[in-house]
C-alpha cells in the first residue's frame, strides 16, 4: 500500500471487523475450550445411521413428486399466461401501427393545406398589391371567412381557430394603425355577414384597440402601445370572429411578439423559413383544454424557387388534435391511450388576455373504437406499461437545428402509444389457474398419502434447524462472542415487541436478514450495540514495498502474497488471543482487549507483532519461489498505540462490528511514520510496558516525530533480542521473551493451506540466487509442459537429432548473421488443440527437471558480478515476458476465448487468437524460447557497453564486430545447453529438426533485439516495424501466393511483437512503479560509474545521466511502451506500461537531479568503507 493509500484508509479511525476473522479466541493454553467452542457450532445428529437411510430415501421420492408437480404445473400455468400475454401484445401493437400511421396521414394532409393556403395568399396578395401600387403590411385579404372556413374543412379541423399577422416594422406602425383602422371595419363586416354574428362590424369595432398593442400582464391586462426597435406582429384578421369579455379580449391588433410561446415559434419561423408547432390554449366552452398553434410563413411571392422571397406575413391556426383520433379505429377496437408531447418543455400560457390560465406540453387522449376522448393536459397512461410503450414522431417539420441560436428548442410533436389496464384484462382468463389445478391435482393425489404426514413434519424440522444453523454460523464469524449474544437478545426483544403491537410475524421465515437492523428500530425498541473499551491496544501493520512490488505482478499473484500472508498471521493471532479487526488494502489492523478485556494488552501485542515480523520474513522467503524475483524484499511496517476506543455493530445493510476513536488514528500515525521490519510504539504503549517491568524491551527513536493531528511526539522502538524476565514481574513466564514465539503443527501448515507447501524448511536457507534460480525453473517447467501437450506428451529421445544439432552455430559466420526479418512460427490446428492433452497432467520427468535446474544454476553462475546486468535483472526481464506473455494468451477473455481454453470442446476457439497474436499463443515452443531468452540475454555480460568492448579490442569484440555482449551471451548459453548432461532438457523441448531450428532462431532473434545502443540495428527493426504496421506501407514484392503471402506478414508481425516484448521487458523497471524503476536506474549508473572510475568508460556518467534519462524516456522508453499498445496483443498492459512510463518521467524531471548526486554520494561513500 501507498503512504497516500495506507493515510487515506485510516485516517477515519473507522474500521470492520472483518467477516472472516471475528471468532471470539480465548487463552492459547486452554486448548480444551477452544475445541468446544469449534463443536458449538456443528450440526447436531438429528437420527440414527440407519433411520437416516430411510429418510433420504423418503426425501429422493418426495423431491422427485414434488418437481414433477411443481414443474409440469408451473410450466402449465406459465405457458398460458404467457400465450395471453402475447395475444395482448400483438393486439396493442396493431393498434398502435394503425394509429400512428393514420394519424400521420392526416397530420400530413394538415400541413400540405396550409402550406396551400399560404401560397393562394401570396399569390392573390401579389397580384392586387401590384394593380394597386400598395405593399405588405397594408394589405387585408378579401373574404377571409370564407378562406379560413374553407382551409378548417381542408385540415379536417371541426372548431379552428385562423389568424393573419403582418410584419409591421417599427417605422411603419403608425401608417399601419390608420391602413388597419380602414381596413379592419371592412373586413369585420364581411366576416360578420359571412359568419352570422350576434353583433355588428360596428360593435365589433367599439371593442378594438385600434392600435398595434399588448397586454400589460402587470397593470390587470390593460392594453399597451407596442415601442420599440423590434417589428411587430398585430392580429390582422381572424377567424371565427367571436368575442367573449368574460373569457378573454378581443385578439384583434395585439402584437403577437408579445407573448412569449408565439414569439418563440415566429422565431424560429423567421430564422428557418419552414412552419412551427407548439401548444396552445383552447377552450370547450368555458373549460380551457390543450390544444396546438401552427404558424405558417406567408411570402411576398408565391415562386417557391424565387431566392429573394421575403417574408411579409404569418398565418396561423389552432386545433385540437382531438379530431384527428377520431375515426381511426373500428367499434370493438378500444382501450389505447395516445399521449402528446412537444419536445420543448414548458407551460403554454394564454396569448389573448386571458388571465390565470396556463397548460403543460403534455395531453393524453383515449381512443374507443371511432370515439376519442380528451384526459387532459397531463401523460395520464398507466406506468406499469411503460415497456409498452409505441413512440413516433408525429409532426417531425424538417428544422434544421444549425440555423437556430444556441439553447432554441425545435418544435417537434412526438406521439406515444400505451396500452390501458381495461384491454389486457380484455385478454385475461382463468385458463391458466384451471390448467394448472388439473395438471397438480394428478400429482397430488397420487402422492398425498405418501407426502401428507411426513411432509409437514420435515418441514417444521427442516425450517427449525435451517434458522439454528445459518444464526449460529454467520453470527458466529461475524461478530465477537459478546455481542452475539446480545444481537439474539434484542431480536427477542424485538419479536415481543411486536407480538404487543399484534403485527404478523413468521418464526420460520425470519432469517437472518432481520439481524441487518435494515427495519425501524423505534418498532424493535432497541437501542445501537455499542461499548466503550477504556483499555486496549491497536496495532497496524503494512507490507513495506507492497504497491511497487504488486505493479509488476499478475492480479492473482498479488492475491496469493496477501492470502499467504494474512493467513499465517491469523494463525499467529489466534494463539495469541489477538483479536483480527480487518484488512484495509495490504495493512493488517489487529486488537487486544476487545471484546473481552486483556490486563496485559500491551504486552500481547508487542508480542504478536514480534512473530508476525518473524513469520513474515519466513513467508516470503518462501514465496519468492513461486512469486518470482523482489517478493523476499518485501517487510512489515508496524505501528502500535494503546488507548480507549468506542467498538459496536454500525447497524444497515453488511452490519459488521467497528472500531471508532482516535486510537485507531495514532495507531495508523505510528505505522506510517515506522520503518521497514520495525515496531513503532507509542509513548502510551511504551509506558504500559515499563509499568509491568519491561523497560528493557523498548528502546527511544533518535529523534521526535510529527504526527498530523498531534503534533511532534517521542516513540520508541521495540527490540528484537530476548529479554530475561524481571524479577517481581506477574507477567507468565511464556511472556518473558518478545522476539520468541511458540511453533505449532497449526502454523507451520498456513502455506500447505492454501496449495504453497514446500518440502522440508531448506527453503529459509536457500540464497537469494537460489530463490530465485527455482523461481525461473517453475517458470520454464509449466511453458515445457506445454510444449510436451502440444506434441499430445510424447518425449522420445533425440539421438536423431544430434547432427542437426552440431550443425547449428557452425557456419562460419556470426550469431547476429542468423538474425531473420521473418520466422515462420508454427500454428496448431483445430484438430491438434481438440486432442491434445492438457498440461497440468503433463510430467516432464525428474531427469529433465534436475537438469532445468542445474542448466539455470549455471547460467546465474555465468553471470558476472554487476550492479545491473546481473541475474537478478535477468529474473526480473523474466518476470516482465511472463507477465506480458500471459496478458496475450488472456487477451480473449470477454468474448469467449480465454474461457474455451478450459473446454475441449470450444479449443477450436483457439485459432482465432492465435490468430489475433499473429500466432504467437498458438505455439507454446515460441513462448518457451522467448521466456528463456530472458534468462539468457546477459549471461556474462562484463557491464560495460558494447562499444567499449570494441574500443578495447577484447577477443569477443575482435570476433563480433557489434552486438558482443549478445552475441557472446547467446554463444555460451546455447553451447551449454548442446552438452550431453542435458539431453533429457532438449527432448522436451524440441523432437523434430524444425522445431530446432525455430527454437534457435527465436533465440537468436529475442537476444540480438536486447541491444537498443546499435544504430543500424534500431533502424532496420524501426523500418521492419513499418512495414508489418503501417497502414500506409507496401509490402515487399512476393512470389508466394496470397494466402502464403497473408501468412509471411503475420510471421514479419508476430517475429516484431516479439523483439519489442523483450526490449519493453528489458527495460521494464522504466514502465513499472517509481520504486522499482528508482532501485535500477541507480543499479545501472552505480555500473557506469564504476566503469568510468576503472578507466573504462570515455566519460563521466553522472554529468549527463539526468538529461539522458529524459532523452531516453523520450525518444526509447515512451515510443516503444506506444508501439506495445498500437500492435494490439498485449491488453491492458500496454496502457499499463504506457502510463508508468509517464509518471516515471514526469518524477523523474522533478527529482533526478538530487536523485543523481544522491547516487554519487552513496557511490563514494561505499568506495570509501
Amino acid at each position: 500500500m501507498s503512504d497516500d493509500q495506507s493515510v487515506s484508509s485510516k485516517k477515519s479511525g473507522i474500521t470492520q471487523l472483518s467477516s472472516a476473522s471475528s471468532n471470539p479466541f480465548r487463552d492459547a493454553s486452554d486448548c480444551t475450550d477452544r475445541d468446544q467452542h469449534r463443536k458449538a457450532y456443528q450440526p447436531p445428529e438429528v437420527a440414527k445411521r440407519e433411520e437416516a437411510n430411510i429418510l433420504r430415501a423418503k426425501v429422493l421420492v418426495a423431491l422427485i413428486l414434488l418437481i414433477a408437480v411443481g414443474g409440469v404445473g408451473s410450466s402449465t400455468y406459465l405457458l398460458v399466461k404467457d400465450q395471453e400475454r402475447t395475444n395482448f401484445e400483438n393486439q396493442f401493437a396493431g393498434y398502435a401501427s394503425e394509429i400512428l400511421t393514420v394519424s400521420r396521414q392526416k397530420a400530413d394532409q394538415f400541413f400540405l393545406a396550409l402550406d396551400a393556403f399560404s401560397a393562394s395568399i401570396s399569390s392573390q396578395a401579389n397580384s392586387e398589391t401590384t394593380l394597386t401600387n400598395t405593399r405588405w403590411p397594408f394589405y387585408a385579404i378579401p373574404d377571409w371567412a370564407i378562406k379560413a372556413k374553407r382551409l378548417a374543412d381542408l385540415t379536417g379541423v371541426s372548431h379552428p381557430e385562423v389568424a393573419m399577422a403582418p410584419i409591421v416594422r417599427p417605422e411603419d406602425r403608425e401608417k399601419f394603425n390608420t391602413f388597419a383602422a380602414e381596413a379592419v371595419p371592412k373586413w369585420y363586416k364581411a366576416s360578420v355577414h359571412s359568419e352570422g354574428t350576434d353583433m355588428t362590424a360596428d360593435e365589433f369595432m367599439q371593442k378594438t384597440v385600434p392600435f398595434i398593442h399588448f397586454h400589460d400582464t402587470e397593470n390587470n391586462y390593460r392594453p399597451t402601445p407596442v415601442t420599440g426597435p423590434n417589428d411587430s406582429l398585430p392580429l390582422l384578421q381572424y377567424y371565427p370572429l367571436v368575442f367573449n369579455p368574460e373569457r378573454y379580449l378581443l385578439p384583434i391588433m395585439v402584437d403577437t411578439t408579445s407573448a412569449s410561446g408565439t414569439a418563440a415559434l415566429v422565431s424560429i419561423s423567421r430564422a428557418t423559413r419552414k412552419p412551427t408547432i407548439g401548444f396552445a390554449i383552447m377552450f370547450e366552452g368555458e373549460k380551457a383544454i390543450a390544444g396546438s398553434q401552427v404558424i405558417q410563413p406567408i411570402y411576398d411571392t408565391a415562386n417557391t424557387e424565387a431566392e429573394d422571397r421575403k417574408m411579409v406575413a404569418f398565418t396561423g391556426i389552432r386545433l385540437h388534435w382531438l379530431d384527428y383520433f377520431k375515426n381511426i379505429l373500428t367499434d370493438g377496437e378500444f382501450g389505447v391511450i395516445v399521449v402528446l408531447e412537444s419536445a420543448c418543455e414548458g407551460a403554454c400560457k394564454s396569448l389573448t388576455g386571458t388571465k390565470g390560465i396556463e397548460i403543460s406540453s403534455v395531453v393524453s387522449y383515449r381512443i374507443d373504437g371511432k370515439n376519442a376522448e380528451y384526459l387532459g393536459d397531463a401523460d395520464f397512461h398507466n406506468p406499469k406499461y411503460d415497456d409498452m410503450n409505441v413512440d413516433s414522431v408525429f409532426v417531425d417539420l424538417g428544422i434544421d437545428e444549425s440555423q437556430l441560436t444556441e439553447g432554441t428548442c425545435v418544435p417537434t410533436l412526438i406521439m406515444h402509444v400505451y396500452p390501458t389496464e381495461e384491454l389486457e384484462q380484455s385478454f385475461r382468463t382463468d385458463n391458466a389457474a384451471v390448467y394448472t389445478v388439473i395438471v397438480a391435482a394428478i400429482f397430488i393425489f397420487t402422492s398425498l398419502v405418501f407426502l401428507l404426514y411426513d411432509y409437514f413434519v420435515r418441514r417444521r424440522q427442516t425450517k427449525v434447524m435451517e434458522r439454528i444453523m445459518r444464526q449460529d454460523k454467520i453470527v458466529a464469524n461475524v461478530f465477537p462472542t459478546a455481542i452475539r449474544d446480545r444481537l439474539y437478545q434484542s431480536q427477542e426483544n424485538k419479536d415481543k415487541h411486536k407480538s404487543n403491537l399484534n403485527v404478523e410475524h413468521d418464526g420460520f421465515n425470519d432469517s437472518f436478514g432481520e439481524l441487518d437492523f435494515e427495519g425501524d428500530s423505534n418498532l424493535s425498541g432497541s437501542a445501537p450495540l455499542a461499548d466503550l473499551f477504556p483499555s486496549i491496544t491497536v496495532l497496524f501493520a503494512d507490507i513495506a514495498g507492497f504497491t511497487a512490488w504488486a505493479s509488476a505482478r499478475e492480479p492473482h499473484q498479488v492475491f496469493v502474497l496477501l492470502e499467504t500472508i494474512y493467513g499465517a498471521f491469523d494463525k499467529i493471532a489466534y494463539r495469541h488471543n489477538v483479536f483480527k479487526v480487518e484488512t484495509v488494502g495490504d495493512c493488517y489492523v489487529a486488537a487486544v482487549g476487545l471484546p473481552e478485556p486483556v490486563d496485559n494488552h500491551a504486552l500481547v501485542a508487542c508480542k504478536f507483532a514480534q512473530d508476525c515480523l518473524k513469520k513474515m520474513k519466513e513467508v516470503t522467503l518462501k514465496l519468492e519461489v513461486t512469486l518470482g524475483p523482489d517478493t523476499g524484499d518485501l517487510d512489515l511496517r508496524t505501528g502500535i498505540h494503546s488507548g480507549q476506543v468506542t467498538a459496536g455493530v454500525l447497524r444497515g445493510e453488511r452490519s459488521r462490528f467497528q472500531l471508532f476513536g482516535d486510537t485507531m488514528n495514532t495507531a495508523s500515525r505510528m505505522e506510517h511514520t515506522g520503518e521497514r521490519n520495525r515496531i513503532q510504539l507509542s509513548q502510551t504503549t511504551a509506558d504500559m510496558l515499563i509499568e509491568a517491568g519491561l523497560a528493557q524491551w523498548i528502546i527511544p527513536r533518535g529523534s521526535r516525530i510529527y504526527v498530523k493531528g498531534k503534533g511532534d511526539m517521542q516513540t520508541y522502538w521495540l527490540r528484537k533480542s530476548k529479554v530475561r524476565k524481571p524479577k517481581g514481574s506477574d507477567v507468565k513466564s511464556d511472556m518473558t521473551t518478545v522476539a520468541e514465539s511458540v511453533e505449532t503443527e497449526e502454523e507451520s501448515d498456513t502455506l500447505a493451506e492454501i496449495g504453497l507447501d514446500f518440502e522440508g524448511d531448506t527453503d529459509q536457507a536457500m540464497t537469494k540466487m537460489e530463490r530465485l534460480v527455482e523461481w525461473n525453473v517453475q517458470v520454464l517447467t509449466t511453458l515445457l509442459q506445454q510444449i510436451i501437450a502440444s506434441r499430445g506428451g510424447v518425449v522420445n529421445e533425440i539421438g536423431s537429432l544430434s547432427s542437426a544439432e552440431k550443425k547449428i552455430g557452425t557456419g562460419g559466420g556470426t550469431v547476429l548473421d542468423e538474425f531473420t526479418p521473418i520466422i515462420s512460427l508454427k500454428r496448431l490446428e483445430a484438430e491438434e488443440l481438440r486432442t491434445r492433452r492438457r498440461p497440468s497432467s503433463i510430467e516432464i520427468g525428474d531427469e529433465a527437471k534436475s537438469q532445468l535446474r542445474n542448466y539455470l544454476s549455471q547460467i546465474a553462475g555465468m553471470y558476472q558480478d554487476n550492479p545491473f546486468h546481473n541475474f537478478q535483472h535477468a529474473s526480473h526481464v523474466t518476470a516482465s515476458v511472463k507477465k506480458l506473455l500471459t496478458r496475450i494468451v488472456r487477451l480473449g477473455e470477454g468474448n469467449g476465448l480465454a474461457e474455451s481454453s478450459q473446454n475441449r470442446a470450444n479449443d477450436v476457439k483457439l485459432v482465432d487468437l492465435a490468430g489475433h497474436s499473429y500466432g504467437i499463443t498458438s505455439d507454446p515452443l515460441t513462448q518457451f524460447a522467448v521466456v528463456f531468452s530472458a534468462i539468457i540475454h546477459d549471461v556474462d555480460h562484463p557491464g560495460v557497453p558494447n562499444a567499449q568492448l570494441v574500443k578495447e579490442e577484447t577477443r569477443n569484440a575482435q570476433i563480433y564486430k557489434k552486438s558482443v555482449a549478445e552475441q557472446n551471451s547467446v554463444e555460451l548459453a546455447w553451447d551449454m545447453l548442446m552438452s550431453d548432461e542435458y539431453s533429457a532438457l532438449r527432448a522436451c523441448i524440441y523432437q523434430t529438426e524444425s522445431d530446432l531450428r525455430r527454437f534457435r532462431q527465436l533465440v537468436v532473434n529475442t537476444v540480438m533485439a536486447t541491444d537498443i545502443v546499435d544504430k543500424e540495428l534500431q533502424t532496420l527493426r524501426k523500418n521492419r516495424w513499418e512495414i508489418a504496421f503501417s497502414k500506409n506501407a507496401s509490402l515487399p514484392s512476393s512470389s508466394l501466393d496470397s494466402r502464403d503471402q497473408e501468412q509471411e506478414h503475420e510471421d514479419r508481425k508476430a517475429t516484431i511483437v516479439i523483439e519489442h516484448l523483450i526490449q519493453a521487458s528489458d527495460v521494464s523497471h522504466t514502465m513499472q512503479h517509481w520504486h522499482i524503476y528508482q532501485e535500477w536506474n541507480e543499479r545501472f549508473f552505480m555500473e557506469c560509474y564504476r566503469a568510468y572510475k576503472e578507466g573504462r568508460a570515455g566519460s563521466d556518467p553522472s554529468e549527463n545521466w539526468y538529461k539522458g534519462e529524459i532523452g531516453f524516456f523520450d525518444f526509447y522508453v515512451i515510443p516503444l511502451a506506444k508501439k506495445l499498445e498500437s500492435c494490439g496483443v498485449f491488453g491492458v498492459s500496454s496502457d499499463e506500461y504506457l502510463n508508468y512510463a509517464k509518471a516515471n518521467r514526469e518524477e523523474w524531471v522533478r527529482e533526478g537531479e538530487a536523485m543523481v548526486q544522491h547516487y554519487l554520494e552513496k557511490y563514494n561513500s561505499e568506495q570509501f568503507e
